[in-house]
């Protein structure tokens, strides 16, 4: 979710239901700098709380140094610890998921920064292995648990996978049995009716959401209901969405001194909006050229009073945010 979850963007899910929030992950030689860029990945408001600050290296001692100076800057709540990430160049620093092929560091690297910032609680996110032939989450599980690690999410592919195929849900609930800690389940987590499913199918403690809510925020309300055994909130409908959308543009814009950068960086944030929104292919189009609020309203009334008649929805297709981040 680089490039996703900031700021802005988790106050939206938080609004709508979302419970505790992850930063976007930061290096542990980036937190050392307290550059403007470093503020931007990991500053917050007191509304976001329960927040944690994300962090990767492969390093032990680097990660801890980093992660009690983000304490130190930013007082998080918790300090999570990124052993999941599958991107080609976190991974080749050793970073990330490169790490669940070396269980010994891994766990060096969680003991390291749980004496950093104790009584801070440190939770950690792994995918169930790295690769087909090496799925060994349940055992980095225990390491980590061993190491101190308060709380541990799962994400149910391995590295090779990236985020293709299934998530393995049996791998999850194989971990949740083996640890004593909290164990999250991550993983192809799209609809209420599906989170419901993974619930009672797994003795988890919680469920992540990442992808699904990029493109509706609302799931997290929706999940709660479903839980509660309510019935579903109503649908957004599209003014809803646009709504959103703007809101979404003005906050971000707001964080940016040149309007023209600000609406750039906001393109794959539209591009993912869109998917399911009616003649989504033309909606892409345009967003791909947006340069200012003015022209996102013009494109909001092109789109309220004919985009529906140009083509249906195509729920299936994927987004460039969605090739980006999986």
């Amino acid at each position: 979710m680089a490039g996703v979850t900031n700021s802005v963007f988790r106050r939206i899910c938080k609004a709508r239901g979302a419970d505790v929030l992850t930063t976007e992950f930061v290096s542990a030689e980036g937190i050392m700098h307290r550059n403007e860029r470093t503020e931007h990945y990991v500053d917050f408001q007191p509304e976001e709380r329960p927040l944690g600050v994300q962090l990767f290296g492969a390093e032990p001692e680097q990660l801890a140094r980093g992660a009690r100076a983000v304490m130190d800057w930013k007082q998080p709540d918790f300090i999570d610890i990124n052993f999941g990430c599958p991107v080609n160049k976190v991974v080749c620093k050793n970073g990330g998921s490169a790490l669940l092929r070396d269980g010994e560091l891994l766990a060096a690297i969680a003991s390291a920064v749980v004496r950093a910032v104790a009584p801070v609680p440190v939770t950690a996110k792994i995918r169930i292995g790295w690769d087909a032939q090496s799925v060994n989450a349940t055992e980095n599980a225990k390491r980590l648990e061993e190491a101190g690690v308060k709380r541990l999410t799962v994400h149910g592919r391995t590295r090779a996978q990236g985020y293709s195929g299934e998530a393995d849900w049996d791998v999850i609930a194989a971990v949740a049995e083996a640890v004593h800690i909290p164990v999250v389940g991550n993983g192809d987590i799209n609809a209420a009716e599906v989170a419901v499913r993974r619930w009672t199918q797994a003795p988890v403690s919680g469920l992540m959401v990442g992808r699904a809510a990029m493109n509706s925020p609302w799931i997290f309300q929706e999940m709660k209901a479903a839980f509660r055994g309510e019935d579903a909130p109503p649908a957004p409908t599209l003014s809803d969405r646009w709504d959103l959308i703007e809101d979404h543009c003005r906050q971000e814009l707001a964080r940016w001194r040149k309007t023209e950068k600000g609406m750039h960086a906001m393109r794959s944030r539209l591009m993912a909006y869109s998917r399911g929104m009616p003649a989504s292919r033309e909606l892409r189009r345009r967003f791909g050229a947006v340069e200012s609020l003015d022209e996102l309203a013009a494109i909001r009334a092109w789109h309220e009073n004919a985009g529906h008649a140009i083509e249906e929805p195509d729920e299936q297709e994927a987004t460039p945010a969605d090739a980006a981040l999986g």
